[in-house]
């Protein structure tokens, strides 16, 4: 938060709670008991402008004034000093008068954050202040079941991503579930899922079994005829074919944004949750995209691959600045705002298209079709999923109404440009360049792999001048991979020991407050089933004979979904309310966790 350079009496107090707010630290009452109770000092110069902070501010009449004390502000100009009396409070001696215990009260009264070093809390905290000053040089830590997470931007140093929507891991007072009739729960990871998520899953006594590539079908078949839990990235293609020998697996963890190389239909329809990770990596596909503009404008690609060669050729001849161009994005979610912003924050003007009307970040303006926008664009970006309606939505036609001379980049799936007709464009100089990240088919592991095999038309993709190709590489950083390892293995705890489908692409939404250490015979039933009418009441009656303290149900398409937390239940009765369940017709897949 940018602190403002001076505040006014009754802006103080605002000044406080605003900013606690943003830490979540504190409601206004909490400001209130403290400044009650004497745990902040606030540095006034007279006892007449404390009844006047007092009565703006509502303080309560009880405040004893002695947590106030006159200040005279010494400002030094030059080699001299004057005693400056101003009409406003400043914000700096404010926060130096705050007392060190004031913010350990904090932290008893609301744990959400620890006050710890000195540093400030935020992203921007190397982003120097106005007037150089450093609001209480304050850090914070996040806690969680599993330990301290430290925040870190830096390369070198591990990232963990804050608790998002599926809530992050429960708390320590949660009783920790185990599923019946699973004696040990097999997790088997492809495509070297990052370390983090690694250990997250190890944490819960899981027997992790880590692959740095793909497998092929045949393999893939084998190993997980036992796996409860397997975590894929993009290269894995879990088919319905794969799916179906996967007697015992329950969950499917996509270390991705991406969903499409699992067949979600077949999944539900067996009982089988898929997870991914719709927003941790999104900042580095932006930054990416921002690289690969200046990249284009500048031809720098061609100008290195000639240096490599030992040609100098330095010319300036269709080479642009970014600053005044026009940056068309197709698709204005997760990736394409982000985007947004760092281009703006270029000098570029934004426009977008979407089949949702979404607020624009900053200056940028949605156009009403994909026509008006690639008329109107000098490069254009491509985020959008892959659907029916997505395939080939870039093709001849599409770029023939782009400007003469203009840019496309493809950070989205393979199948949204048609390639063949990309190169023509580009052959004949009606686009200036291109950018791609994903193609129709991609390898399964790293080498020389790229080639006529893969996609008949990759020679003469490679040979275009002013292209840059990468290998799906839009999601590869430290920063994204480390934040999707939390992202995914988080959601595949919760669901796994608790039943929780928050973020599930394929099940409907289902979560219920975690049963606790003090509700020692209880059990939850997690019943997926097909949606047809008459099952709650079949299930109520296997329920019957016991207090259901909460339920929770819901559908999607032709499966449905119900949790509910059960009482007074008896370790030897679990097998037979399991086996009742299971007995009912419209069973898809039963799970009892006591």
């Amino acid at each position: 938060m940018e602190v403002p350079h001076t505040c006014s009496e009754r802006g103080l107090l605002s000044y406080l709670l605003t900013a606690s707010r943003i830490l979540r630290l504190l409601t206004a009452k909490a400001v209130v008991d403290a400044i009650v109770e004497g745990k902040v000092r606030l540095l006034v110069k007279s006892e007449r402008q404390v009844n006047r902070w007092k009565s703006k501010a509502g303080i309560p009449k009880r405040v004893n004034t002695a947590s106030f004390r006159p200040l005279h502000v010494e400002r030094e100009i030059g080699a001299s000093k004057h005693v400056d009396r101003p009409n406003f409070l400043d914000p700096r001696h404010i926060w130096t008068a705050l007392k060190s215990n004031f913010f350990a009260f904090l932290a008893s009264q609301y744990s959400t954050i620890r006050m710890t070093s000195n540093t400030m809390p935020t992203a921007a905290r190397d982003i120097p202040s106005p007037n150089g000053f450093h609001p209480g040089d304050l850090a914070r830590t996040v806690s969680s079941s599993f330990g301290t997470l430290d925040l870190s931007t830096s390369p070198t140093a591990t990232f963990h991503s804050p608790n998002n929507s599926f809530g992050g891991p429960p708390r320590t007072s949660a009783k920790q579930l185990k599923p019946f009739a699973t004696s040990d729960i097999k997790v088997l990871l492809l495509e070297n899922v990052n370390q983090t998520g690694q250990t997250i899953l190890k944490g819960q006594g899981y027997q992790v079994e880590a692959h740095k590539s793909s497998l092929p079908e045949d393999q893939l078949i084998q190993k997980i005829r036992d796996a409860h839990v397997i975590g894929i990235r993009s290269k894995t293609k879990l088919t319905a074919n794969v799916l179906k020998h996967a007697k015992n697996l329950i969950v499917v963890g996509c270390f991705c944004i991406g969903t499409n190389q699992v067949d979600l239909k077949f999944a539900a329809e067996n009982g089988i949750a898929v997870f991914n990770s719709p927003f941790s990596n999104s900042r580095s596909v932006a930054e990416l995209m921002i690289g690969e503009i200046i990249c284009l404008a500048r031809q720098i690609g061609d100008r290195s691959n000639e240096m490599h060669q030992g040609s100098w050729s330095k010319v300036s001849n269709g080479c642009w600045e970014v600053r005044g161009k026009t940056l068309g994005i197709v698709g204005y979610g997760h990736v394409g705002s982000q985007l947004s912003v760092l281009a703006e924050a270029m000098g570029m003007k934004v426009i977008y298209y979407d089949v949702v009307n979404l607020m624009g970040m900053g200056t940028a303006g949605q156009v009403p079709t994909l026509e008006a926008l690639l008329n109107g664009a000098d490069f254009v970006t491509l985020h959008v999923p892959e659907l029916p309606e997505t395939k080939d939505l870039i093709g001849e036609k599409q770029i023939a109404q782009m400007r003469n001379g203009a840019y496309l980049l493809n950070a989205s799936r393979g199948s949204v440009v048609d390639i063949p007709a990309l190169i023509k464009a580009l052959q004949a100089c009606k686009l200036g360049g291109a950018a791609l990240d994903v193609y129709p088919n991609e390898p399964g592991a790293n080498g020389p792999t790229f080639n006529a095999e893969l996609n008949d038309f990759t020679e003469d993709l490679r040979k275009c001048k002013n292209i840059l190709l990468t290998p799906h590489i839009g999601g590869s950083t430290e920063e994204a991979q480390s934040a999707i390892g939390v992202e995914v293995a988080d959601a595949l705890v919760k669901y796994v020991n608790y039943g929780t489908t928050v973020g599930a692409v394929n099940m409907p939404e289902v979560s219920l407050r975690n049963l606790t250490n003090d509700e020692p015979n209880h059990v939850r039933v997690v019943y997926i089933h097909k949606n047809v009418p008459g099952v709650l009441r079949k299930v109520n009656e296997v329920l019957g004979d016991h207090n259901v303290d909460k339920q929770m149900t819901d559908s999607r398409g032709e499966v449905a979904y119900l949790m509910a937390d059960i009482s007074n239940v008896n370790t030897s009765e679990i097998k037979n309310l399991y086996q009742n369940l299971e007995d009912l017709g419209s069973r898809i897949r039963t799970r009892v966790l006591y």
